[in-house]
Order: structure tokens, then sequence, then C-alpha cells
């Protein structure tokens, strides 16, 4: 009679972790779609090292914020809300006034909703770099361009 031995479960260590540089078009696909492969590469849920306590993710570098695509009546319809603290100190801006002002926050919110709420998020959220223009300061690190279907 063989025996057969067991294999045991891998766990990354914190140690183990290797990043890559992504480069994301924003402009190529939906913001949706755009946004959940920006987390995607964050968290590192498409690596066969994932783990889901480790920090195992990769940089994202996000180019042409400012042509983020949305479909439908999203660019007037859609409000994004933010408060002061102070009591009446609720703020409201649409899609269209975001973009003209910070067109970074329509990626930044979108991946950000799209993170797991725990202690990992805010670092993941550090590793996101959002551009509005085609230029980036990251060449140094010799970022691959990633294609959003």
């Amino acid at each position: 009679m063989s025996t057969v031995k067991a294999s045991k479960t891998f766990s990354q260590k914190p140690a183990d972790v290797s990043r890559r540089w992504i480069v994301i078009d924003a402009s190529s696909a939906p913001l949706g779609r755009v946004a959940t492969v920006i987390a995607k590469h964050l968290i590192g849920k498409y690596k066969p090292t994932y783990t889901p306590h480790v920090d195992g993710g990769d940089y994202v570098v996000v180019v042409n914020a400012k042509d983020a695509v949305v479909t439908g009546n999203k660019e007037v319809a859609k409000i994004y809300y933010r408060h002061s603290g102070f009591p009446g100190g609720i703020k409201d801006a649409s899609l269209a006034d975001v973009r003209e002002k910070f067109p970074e926050r329509i990626i930044e919110h979108a991946v950000k909703g799209m993170l797991p709420k725990n202690k990992l998020s805010d670092d993941r959220m550090k590793r996101l770099k959002v551009y509005a223009g085609p230029e980036h300061n990251h060449a140094a690190q010799t970022p691959e361009k990633v294609e959003v279907k």
C-alpha cells in the first residue's frame, strides 16, 4: 500500500512579497471596468501566491484620468458627497464638476469602493498613483502596460 503525501496550504510571508509596476490607461474602458482591474492588481488577487492577510499587490499608475469613460447620464446624474465634519457641512458635486477640478478623485473614489474595508486598504491606496494626463513620472520603475478589456 503506497501512501500519498498531502501538500500543505501555502501562506505568503510579508518578506516574500514581490511587487511589479503597472500602467493602466483610464480612457480605454468604462470607469467601473478600469476600477476593477486596478483593484485586482492592488490586492494581488491574480497572483498564485495570494494570501488574504498579506498585502501582496502591485503598484498601479493610472494615466488619462480626465478622459475616464462613463456611460449613460452619469456625467450629470452621478453625485459625489463629502462632509466637513461640522453641522450642515455636507457638500456635493456632479461627476462633471469633479472631472473639471480634480479628475484624479474619480478613479480614486471608484477604486477605494472596490477594495476590502480592512487594515490593508490604506497601504493599498498609497500604491495607487493617478495622473490626469498621459504623462507620469514613474518611468524609472519601468512599469508594464496592462490592457483593460
